[in-house]
């Protein structure tokens, strides 16, 4: 379902981006920051009444159109990048935010959410990017939303690390393949960020010991964090920047950081522990 006002699908002057998982956390944010800088959008997200509000919201900053559908259905990135086009004529940036949070270990990890994550978290952004290169004139980009734990592993990550990890190999080979051709790619790695994915989570105590406790840095991360680099990417600050992972985890990835009370605190030994 399609929804949203724009042109008759003749090329418009201004730059048009693509974003999945557009409705909602670091996608949402992203849309508004591409909105203030008057670029048009193609809004894709499975939620059809969050994607309403967004057009809504969004529509007296730019023209923004919406696609309701599930990115790991075959058919919905043809979809998405036939409305850029008929819409707008052009399609200048895609961002691959779309993704599936779920972790457990390897050997807990069944066929059904193997298969979840993988369509969700890599077969979709691949089909994104297969669909939109066919589009995509010199000066246009990628950008595909990864994680920090897609450049180190982490303890239950299984098949959410694996596919993360896999973002990054992808980008560096659409970098390489079409970087010549003037269209870049580039993945920006967030560390934890609070939005509804992790909401539940936050202030459990093992996530505070594996994230707030070994992040160097004296705030927490926000979804306008991410939405920023993100759109610097796209611009033409950002037009020499080609096959890139930046990590936006204040400094979580690359350090062995811990905060005075984690570093010493009397914890009781695991196996004592249970």
């Amino acid at each position: 379902m399609e929804n949203g006002a724009a042109g008759n699908g003749a090329r418009t002057e201004r730059p048009v981006v693509l974003i999945t998982g557009a409705s909602a956390g670091i996608g949402e944010a992203t849309a508004r920051r591409f909105a203030h800088a008057g670029w048009y959008i193609v809004a894709v997200a499975r939620g059809p009444e969050k994607l309403d509000r967004l057009v809504a919201e969004l529509a007296p900053l730019t023209q923004i159109v919406s696609l309701a559908g599930d990115v790991a259905s075959p058919g919905i990135p043809g979809e998405a990048v036939a409305l850029a086009m008929q819409k707008f004529g052009r399609l200048d940036c895609l961002v691959n935010n779309a993704g599936a949070g779920r972790w457990a270990p390897v050997h807990e990890t069944d066929d059904a959410m193997l298969d979840e994550v993988v369509d969700i978290s890599l077969k979709a952004p691949f089909r994104f990017c297969r669909t939109a290169l066919g589009v995509m004139r010199p000066g246009a980009s990628i950008i595909t939303v990864g994680s920090t734990f897609g450049i180190v592993g982490g303890l239950n990550g299984g098949v959410y690390c694996a596919v993360k990890a896999g973002l990054i190999g992808l980008t560096q080979t659409l970098a390489a393949q079409y970087g010549a051709k003037g269209i870049r790619s580039n993945l920006v790695a967030p560390g934890v960020i609070k939005t509804a994915m992790t909401r539940d989570y936050w202030d459990e105590k093992f996530f505070n010991r594996i994230n707030q406790e070994m992040t160097p840095f004296d705030r927490e991360g926000t979804p306008e964090d991410v939405a920023n680099a993100i759109f610097f990417l796209a611009s033409p600050e950002g037009s020499y920047i080609n096959g890139q992972t930046i990590a936006l985890d204040g400094g979580w990835a690359t350090t062995k950081y811990l905060t005075p009370e984690a570093m010493f605190a009397d914890r009781m030994p695991a196996a004592e522990a249970s």
